[in-house]
């Protein structure tokens, strides 16, 4: 059986069993529970210390679907590789610390006739973006599969297709991965984040831009699909790395925001 074996962990979360659950427990803790599951979500995917409280976020709000939710659909931007649209992996299952993920390969078999989508094991082998994920979900849900997708350089409708097949019921989450601005001083990040929040929950993909979110793509993918199918999105936490565990001098900016179906559809 191929493995997709964990590339960061003891770096960006611990590599050890307790130590990763126990951390985890703790972020969930200080989360929001909320009154009712989202249909898809974007959280953070830097090392747990700086963005773990901000993700913790929004997998707070799945918990409550944990027996509910059997397939996630992961969507998260390539840093490692140049990519011409979306790649998903070979491996059959993928492996954290906390055990293996089993990877639908019936979705992937199915994306694969379209011509955005390959195999490239070399887009997932080091990837981060993806790979943070997983242990939130396997702490939050009971018995799910994965599909594990990295985005390269893809147009919004051609992610937004690839949500669409896959959308499902009540049983299929969407996860998408994503960081904000880069490097700023506290405040000036402050003030992009608080710009490209609002492009996402006014559904303006076109207003968010590639310096402002190193998922734009996935994002945007998601906001096409969410103003056809009338979803409404909350941010439910907007932090730095400055509030969080590092100085302020150079930030990066985190949001998690949540996609319900809007009660007037």
């Amino acid at each position: 059986m191929a493995v997709r074996q964990p590339a960061v962990a003891g770096m960006f979360y611990p590599a050890n069993r307790n130590e990763l659950r126990a951390m985890i427990a703790g972020y969930l803790a200080s989360a929001e529970a909320g009154s009712s599951v989202p249909k898809a979500i974007i959280a953070p995917h830097a090392g747990y210390i700086y963005s773990g409280p901000i993700a913790a976020s929004a997998y707070a709000r799945i918990a409550r679907a944990h027996d509910i939710i059997k397939r996630v659909i992961l969507l998260g931007p390539s840093h490692r590789i140049t990519l011409r649209g979306l790649a998903v992996p070979s491996a059959e299952t993928f492996s954290t610390p906390l055990g293996l993920i089993a990877v639908d390969r019936q979705a992937i078999g199915e994306l694969l006739s379209l011509p955005q989508v390959r195999v490239a094991d070399d887009a997932h082998a080091l990837e981060h973006s993806i790979e943070v994920q997983l242990p939130f979900l396997q702490e939050v849900l009971d018995d799910f599969s994965i599909v594990p997708l990295v985005v390269g350089d893809a147009t919004a409708d051609e992610v937004g297709a690839i949500i669409d097949i896959l959308w499902g019921g009540s049983e299929t989450l969407i996860v998408i991965s994503s960081d904000l601005s880069h490097y700023h001083d506290y405040e000036t990040a402050r003030k992009l984040d608080r710009l490209t929040s609002q492009a996402i929950t006014e559904l303006r993909p076109d207003d968010i831009y590639f310096d402002h979110a190193c998922g734009r793509i996935p994002i945007s993918g998601l906001l096409t699909v969410a103003q056809r199918r009338g979803l409404h999105v909350d941010v439910i936490d907007l932090r730095n790395s400055g509030d969080t565990a590092g100085p302020r001098d150079h930030v990066v900016g985190y949001g998690a925001y949540v996609f319900e179906q809007d009660r007037r559809h």
